[in-house]
């Protein structure tokens, strides 16, 4: 077969519109496109992603690739994937890859799935984890408000499979808030897992317009606090965004929110504008207010709190216990 003969690749443009490859139409990158998008602000010098690759990474996108597997590294652009990569790991996404909201944060496409699931992505997902052999693991997922459950069966025959096939391996889910809906976060609990994460992603005032409208920051606390209270050997982690133009006074008054739902570990990052089309960033944070804002966590009582300009919820998560901010400061 020659060149003139192949069916030419069609690229989507951020923001439009797309149909794929299981026919769900969708919003590519999760916002629509604005007529007059919002000027970007400029990165400072000292933000900048190292660039890694080699042997490992090829071996893990294979295993991603091979077996259909969504992750949020490359899904929601996320800066760290080069090196989690690089260092064997990644986190992967459940319930497809298509969320029913429309974060202005977030770069995951948007749509309605209309129910639609993958019955061999607990197989898949188990396997996967064996092949990179990892001793830890997060799952995540994007919103399915389309399903009675909020995917929570699925999300739970994931992990069950995964603890069937990697005895040995740690589970971290980071969840949807399920709509607050209190039985279908029980069922992620109880399926094997070690730390329940939802993310409150920013202070009370910013959650809209940040967070799509069936997100609140109440119902965020009241699922995490559940999730301690129903279980409490389970760990519970959430993760705040910084630079969207809260105060100080506002980033206090969550962590206390926080402690008062007994959350025991909390992340803070930088916000990183994924296109055009989302939300502004307000201000770049720096490397020593990320310190000061883990010292002003460790002496509210959390467990541990990792802070950094390009933490994630999910970054070196497996490194989290050791109680040394992931190892940022050796790395700097």
């Amino acid at each position: 077969m020659s060149d003139k003969d192949l069916i030419p690749a069609v690229e989507v443009v951020s923001g439009e519109k797309f149909v794929n490859d299981r026919g769900i139409t969708a919003i590519k990158d999760g916002i629509k496109a604005s007529a007059e998008p919002a000027e970007r602000l400029r990165k400072p010098d000292w933000l900048r992603v190292r660039i890694q690759g080699g042997k490992t990474f090829e071996r893990v996108s294979n295993i991603v690739h091979e077996h259909g597997l969504a992750t949020v590294c490359e899904e929601a652009k996320c800066p760290n994937m080069s090196e989690c990569w690089s260092s064997g790991t990644a986190t992967i996404m459940l319930l497809g890859d298509v969320c029913t909201r429309a974060c202005r944060f977030c770069a995951v496409n948007t749509g309605n799935p209309q129910g639609w699931l993958d019955p061999d992505e607990p197989a898949k997902t188990a396997r996967s984890v064996q092949l990179m052999n990892l001793k830890y693991v997060v799952l995540t997922s994007v919103n399915r408000d389309d399903l009675d459950d909020g995917g929570a069966g699925q999300y739970a025959a994931c992990v069950r499979e995964v603890k069937a096939v990697n005895p040995r391996t740690a589970v971290e889910a980071l969840t949807p808030d399920f709509l607050g809906v209190l039985a279908d976060v029980e069922t992620v609990v109880d399926s094997g897992i070690e730390v329940f994460a939802q993310n409150v992603e920013t202070v009370r005032r910013l959650t809209h317009p940040v967070r799509d409208p069936r997100a609140s920051y109440e119902q965020t606390l009241e699922v995490l606090a559940h999730a301690k209270r129903y279980r409490p050997d389970v760990l519970t982690k959430t993760s705040l965004m910084l630079g969207l133009g809260e105060t100080e006074e506002e980033i206090t008054q969550c962590m206390d929110d926080l402690r008062e739902a007994r959350v025991d570990i909390v992340t803070f990052g930088q916000y990183l504008q994924p296109t055009a089309n989302h939300y502004p960033i307000d201000r770049y944070v720096t490397p020593d207010e990320f310190e000061k804002y883990r010292q002003w966590g460790l002496d509210k009582g959390f467990l541990e709190v990792v802070s950094g300009v390009l933490v994630r919820s999910s970054y070196r998560a497996e490194q989290v216990l050791q109680k040394n901010n992931v190892g940022l400061g050796e790395s700097a």
